[in-house]
């Protein structure tokens, strides 16, 4: 590995671990995800009932020792259909950014590196893609597909590609001046090597922020998208999907609707908190202050 990343991997970690120390409140992000995550995991093992399991004669139960957040109009248990539903909605959020993020900064590192009329081109396409709406973006390319899992990852990452591609692209276009750069042209290094050994590790952090902060949009889209009927098919338990069944439903069990609206709130706060406390670490000036 060539001096420069070494140097950028070798701190990175000791000054994640300053600055998060320093700020408190990042930590607070990583213990609700981390919690979120084990419901998530865990799910099989510490969910009481089957989350598709029906139970008629108990529908619109409250709280309770049987029911630890009570049950819906089909009697089926709340935490558990959560607890479930924690998989859909965070495997949904988390591979449909790193998708979004592997392809969008491969396009803005690759334009920002050759620039010309291939930069032209791709940055042009970009700003095509990010003319649309997010939400009408993911809502167009879900109803041609139809609702599963699989289009429904599909619909984020194109909504976030454009987003990364620019992230990627203006860093690239001014390291790819720099003296170090220069002389590995002159060695005879491919363009592949230097951009993956050279001017990846340079523009990775910037990535990883906004990656941080785009996994809780890419939440917030995928519970939208079920909302309105286009996420995972029922019976599959999903945040936004039960949001959707329990407002239909508010009068006569509230909880149904708002037990998994908090959770979409408490991972959006985590993401968001953990983006932050990123950013901390990355920014220098930030980092000096």
């Amino acid at each position: 590995m060539s001096n420069v990343s070494t140097r950028f991997w070798n701190p990175l970690f000791a000054r994640l671990w300053f600055v998060f120390n320093r700020n408190r409140i990042s930590w607070i992000g990583v213990v609700l995800l981390l919690i979120l995550v084990s419901l998530a995991v865990l799910a099989p093992v510490i969910s009481p009932y089957n989350p598709v399991e029906q139970h008629v004669m108990d529908q619109f139960r409250g709280p309770s020792a049987k029911y630890w957040l009570g049950t819906d109009e089909y009697g089926r248990d709340l935490f558990t259909r959560i607890v479930w539903g924690a998989r859909i909605s965070l495997t949904v959020g988390t591979v449909s950014v790193i998708l979004g993020m592997i392809i969008g900064s491969i396009l803005g590192m690759y334009a920002g590196y050759k620039g010309g009329v291939r930069d032209e081109f791709i940055m042009r396409v970009m700003d095509v893609f990010m003319s649309i709406p997010t939400l009408l973006m993911g809502l167009f390319v879900v109803a041609v597909l139809g609702p599963s899992t699989m289009n429904l990852i599909i619909a984020i990452a194109l909504t976030v590609v454009p987003r990364f591609a620019r992230i990627a692209r203006a860093p690239t276009v001014s390291i790819k001046e720099r003296d170090y750069i220069e002389a590995c042209r002159a060695m005879g290094f491919s363009d592949l090597r230097i951009m993956l050994v050279h001017v990846l590790p340079n523009i990775l952090g910037d990535i990883m922020v906004m990656g941080s902060l785009w996994v809780a949009t890419a939440v917030r889209i995928e519970a939208s998208l079920s909302f309105i009927g286009l996420g995972v098919p029922p019976p599959t338990p999903t945040w936004g999907g039960m949001v959707r069944e329990g407002f239909e439903k508010m009068l006569d069990s509230p909880g149904a609707s708002i037990y998994p609206g908090i959770f979409i709130l408490l991972t959006v706060f985590a993401f968001n908190l953990i983006g932050d406390g990123l950013r901390d670490v990355i920014d220098p000036r930030l980092r000096e202050s």
